[in-house]
């Protein structure tokens, strides 16, 4: 029933904003509506140029993102028509919020949980300085021993091996480790735990926890992650590898190996435009400038290395950018930024972004990050990431490597085993894109099953 209202709402709102148009504006709305999306257009194509570019052509490119929308909004103020296309854009992201959530299907079932018992010598590594503090200020060291787990916090001032700590652990008899830091410093222990059979723990202590959203687990209190020592499911999911300058056919090894013959992740390996800012050393001092300055030659493919993908899904020849994912992520996140909804599909999710001038630039913003020109999507067994140079830079989990090519990724499907705690929020659904013949037939369909004139 809420659905078919959702769907009823969506395209009464849709029909709505349109008759708003005509019926106080007349035809001159209609042209005006047309003129700022020529207008965004433009924009996007001057984010282009602003991004592609230096000197006096990047100077006019944000000229020029200045005065598009000023001059639309001039336009509209002039004809007094401001209200109606603010009502009318109103009316119609109504449309589309609502539409979206009349296509959000009833979840289906979660990943599956299995019973687990108490880990008798739990062994933690925390990092004081993820998460801007957080393992101080939420006094994680000091309630993970009073449940009886050894802890480790790192020493800001020195370098330490957390995976060799974690092997440590493991001779020392411990029969579960966990980590409270960043996603990278969780791939590396998961790797141990992997290799060892021992049951993991995630601790949201990190600044932005990606695998711990897609776990369902507390981002804010990640206190509330210890209880997975005391009462906890385990989750078996899948954990990502990948094998620089390895061998190029089949006979790469199945299962998990130890870590150092391959580098693990649990969210994604980034090639291309964003691994190569994010190894320049000035990029920690001055972010924004040192990408407004790699940019232009990465983009128009004058610098950095040309890659090409090939798997059991569409090859991709010299993308600007490539994201190789533990799992998809939801359709039309493309940053993946959002959610992944499973961990345990078994297959990796593989992004690829090549925006070859501004009029592909513009259509990827108006598409809303859709497949398309400039934009592939697909998914994959394992995927093999070579170039036209020995070596390449990697982002893995937000940590920059230099790796030898071709790079091998693929994944370990459900050897993982994550301990989680019984009562956790839970990962929500996302809305999918908009699809307003899935609407109208939604909305249409279910309104004649109710009446008794179709099928249920």
């Amino acid at each position: 029933m809420g659905r078919r209202w959702a769907a009823r709402l969506s395209l009464v709102a849709g029909v709505a904003a349109l008759l708003v148009l005509v019926v106080f504006g007349g035809l001159v709305s209609l042209v005006l509506m047309g003129v700022g999306w020529a207008g965004l257009a433009l924009s996007a194509a001057g984010v282009w140029w602003m991004l592609t570019h230096t000197g006096r052509i990047r100077v006019l490119a944000v000229l020029l993102l200045v005065a598009v929308p000023l001059a639309v909004l001039a336009l509209y103020t002039a004809a007094g028509l401001l209200w109606v296309v603010l009502v009318s854009l109103g009316l119609w992201a109504l449309a589309v919020f609502a539409g979206r959530a009349a296509l959000v299907e009833d979840a289906p079932p979660g990943m599956p949980e299995h019973p687990a018992r108490r880990a008798e010598r739990p062994f933690l590594i925390m990092n004081p300085r993820s998460g801007g503090g957080k393992v101080a200020k939420f006094r994680l060291a000091e309630r993970a021993r009073a449940l009886g787990a050894e802890v480790v916090v790192l020493d800001p001032d020195r370098p330490q091996d957390v995976a060799e700590l974690a092997r440590e652990a493991v001779r020392r008899g411990a029969d579960l480790l966990g980590v409270a830091g960043g996603d990278g410093t969780q791939a590396l222990v998961a790797g141990v735990a992997v290799a060892h059979g021992l049951p993991f723990v995630v601790i949201s202590a990190g600044t932005r926890n990606h695998f711990a959203l897609d776990l369902g687990l507390d981002r804010k209190n990640p206190a509330r992650c210890l209880e997975a020592l005391t009462d906890g499911v385990e989750l078996r999911v899948d954990l990502g590898y990948l094998r620089a300058g390895g061998p190029e056919g089949p006979e790469a090894p199945e299962g998990p190996t130890e870590p150092g013959t391959e580098v693990v992740f649990v969210n994604s390996a980034s090639f291309g435009v964003y691994a190569e800012v994010v190894r320049s050393p000035a990029y920690r001092d001055d972010k924004v400038r040192t990408i407004l300055e790699m940019l232009p030659d990465l983009l128009a493919q004058e610098s950095g290395t040309r890659l090409s993908v090939r798997g059991d899904g569409p090859a991709l020849d010299a993308p600007q950018a490539v994201l190789v994912s533990n799992n998809p992520y939801q359709r039309g996140d493309s940053a993946g930024l959002g959610r992944r909804e499973r961990l345990d599909t078994g297959e990796l999710g593989v992004l690829g972004v090549h925006v070859g001038n501004a009029a592909e630039a513009a259509e990827l913003l108006l598409r809303g990050g859709q497949q398309g020109r400039g934009l592939t999507e697909t998914t994959a067994r394992e995927v093999v990431v070579d170039a036209d140079a020995p070596v390449i830079p990697v982002g893995v989990d937000g940590e920059a490597l230099t790796l030898p090519t071709p790079v091998r990724c693929r994944l370990a499907p459900g050897v993982l085993r994550v301990r989680v705690p019984r009562h956790r929020p839970g990962v929500r659904m996302g809305a999918p894109p908009m699809d307003w013949r899935r609407v109208r037939r939604l909305a249409l369909t279910m309104g004649r099953a109710a009446a008794g004139r179709g099928p249920a």
